[in-house]
């Protein structure tokens, strides 16, 4: 539904709990596809997963990266988002 992170961000329609799920959503696709890049997929924007943090941390605050885990996708777990 949305070309750009940047457009969650400024979209008035959704509340600010919406537009961090769907970034958090996003952050988790983009995650994967970054992996699967690693692994020898052929892959897209890898770009993008910076741009979706970014918009994160606009919305609910910087991301403590002492919390992101130790898996091979670092997932960022709801803790590590620190709200603003």
């Amino acid at each position: 539904m949305f070309a750009a992170p940047e457009a969650v961000v400024i979209h008035d329609g959704l509340s600010k709990q919406q537009k961090i799920e769907i970034l958090r959503r996003w952050e988790y696709d983009a995650t994967e596809n970054c992996v699967a890049v690693e692994e020898g997929m052929q892959g897209g924007e890898s770009y993008l997963l910076h741009r979706i943090l970014l918009a994160l941390d606009q919305l609910a605050g910087s991301i403590d990266v002492e919390q992101i885990g130790p898996t091979k996708q670092h997932g960022i777990p709801v803790s590590a988002v620190r709200s603003k």
